[in-house]
């Protein structure tokens, strides 16, 4: 049996004969309006109950989505249900509203900014509305506003991350902007955690972002961390890392790993304050740090300008994960990048039961000199 697809004015005029509106959208997208008169339920759950929403099966239904595609799947599965007069509308509500129909306006407590920015994280399943609001109230806290941290922060704050805690000494030099997505020409000389809230309250600003122009130590590094739901390394230095990564297993904070070199990179998640003795910390990887000869820096060796992007997107990508519970984490795995290659290949972690800071019943050693510790 065809199905009958009908105009939006012909459809219409049905529905004021008597034709049951059926709005199948999610209802975050009903919450911004549906045509006038339309009962809302799921695609998925009409296609799972019909009878819940349609007893008669020869009643006279018309089916509407944002489009007409989903609508016109759900109409193949009442017909082969046995419903006998089912039309899908053109267009959906789209085509509806540029016609000038009648449209039911939303009611005036629905965030419309919230619906309409965030629509595509709340058709995912894995996300939704529930999802969305998680995002909105986690707080992440970002060490570095350079080359890792611009494009984790960037992508934070597009997902709605109702909180970015930014840390960076530093001011925006003409030499970071091949890579540093956050800052600008005319902010050149501004502190990089100002020019970056300019920029991320440009793209959203419904999110709060706080900013700490200081140098990450360990006398500030829990005031900085202490409220994070997750923490994101953005660092450029060893000492970083290792401070954060011991403030990160005392306070039992996952930390979500970065680091970049000319063309390759590496990503990570180090979350081992929650899962002593299952996960690995930074310093299972690394007990000692390396060298400067074998682990020069990007001002000394160089840096290509996209792959702090990659890495940072990744990081970005780790924290959603780990805010919504979804997927499988990069916890005990790190994931490498060569960008002349283009291949990602992974190498498993395992915790080191004899790791000074993050061994099962070791109490927490203290924080150290950093510096000195990374200078050899």
């Amino acid at each position: 049996m065809a199905i009958e697809i009908l105009a939006p004015a012909a459809a219409r005029e049905r529905q004021l004969a008597g034709a049951i509106l059926v709005d199948v959208r999610e209802s975050h997208e009903r919450a911004m309006g549906m045509a006038e008169g339309a009962v809302g339920v799921a695609r998925s759950d009409l296609e799972a109950g019909p009878a819940t929403t349609l007893p008669d099966r020869d009643a006279d239904v018309l089916l509407i989505c944002e489009l007409g595609g989903r609508s016109l799947k759900a109409a193949q599965v009442l017909i082969d249900a046995g419903y006998r007069r089912v039309a899908s509308v053109d267009g959906g509500t789209t085509r509806w509203r540029e016609e000038q129909l009648p449209f039911a306006q939303p009611a005036g407590d629905v965030d419309l900014d919230f619906h309409d920015r965030y629509s595509r994280h709340l058709r995912l399943p894995e996300v939704g509305e529930a999802g969305q609001r998680k995002l909105q109230q986690a707080r992440v806290a970002v060490v570095g506003a350079g080359g890792l941290g611009s494009p984790a922060a960037y992508y934070l704050a597009a997902a709605g991350f109702g909180t970015l805690v930014l840390a960076d000494d530093d001011v925006v030099e003409r030499s970071n902007l091949q890579r540093q997505i956050l800052h600008t020409e005319a902010r050149i000389g501004v502190p990089k955690v100002e020019s970056a809230a300019i920029a991320l309250s440009a793209l959203n600003p419904k999110i709060e972002v706080r900013t700490f122009p200081e140098r990450i130590g360990s006398d500030n590094v829990e005031r900085l961390i202490a409220d994070a739901d997750v923490v994101l390394d953005g660092a450029d230095n060893f000492a970083a890392r290792y401070l954060l990564n011991d403030a990160c297993v005392k306070l039992g904070k996952p930390l979500v790993y970065g680091a970049v070199l000319r063309f390759t990179g590496q990503a990570s998640v180090f979350d081992a304050g929650r899962h002593r003795g299952r996960l690995p910390c930074y310093r299972c990887l690394f007990p000692e740090p390396p060298s400067a000869e074998d682990a020069p820096n990007c001002s000394d060796a160089g840096v290509l300008g996209v792959l702090p992007g990659v890495v940072g997107m990744l990081q970005a990508t780790e924290v959603i994960k780990l805010i919504l519970g979804i997927g499988e984490p990069l916890a005990g795995r790190l994931l490498h990048f060569d960008a002349l290659a283009m291949r990602f290949r992974e190498t498993r972690l395992q915790p080191d039961p004899a790791c000074v800071v993050c061994a099962p019943g070791r109490a927490f050693p203290g924080y150290i000199d950093y510096q000195q510790f990374c200078a050899g």
